[in-house]
């Protein structure tokens, strides 16, 4: 079973900040994607579920500060990315 990726109007944007500025977190996000269609709980990235929120709500790691932040609605096969820069606002 293969989820839909779906992505926030914020996402959108920081994807394509990426694009432009930041080539390798680009290419990481890139590489994320096939993996979260496939198994949005488990791979790169250091799956984890945030500990504030519920338990559909996910983060994977896209480097040091920067975090994919993202839903995952089983009922619909879906992961809605909510997220993608300064996870962290200290660092």
């Amino acid at each position: 079973m293969s989820y839909q990726i779906t992505f926030t109007p914020e996402a959108e944007k920081s994807l394509a900040k990426y694009k432009k500025s930041n080539p390798n977190a680009f290419k990481k996000v890139k590489k994320l994607m096939p993996e979260l269609a496939e198994h949005p709980r488990t791979g790169t990235g250091h799956p984890e579920p945030l500990i504030s929120g519920n338990s559909v709500t996910f983060s994977r790691r896209i480097s040091g500060k920067d975090r994919l932040i993202y839903d995952i609605y089983d009922d619909v096969v879906t992961v809605l990315i909510l997220s993608m820069e300064g996870h962290y606002k200290d660092k």
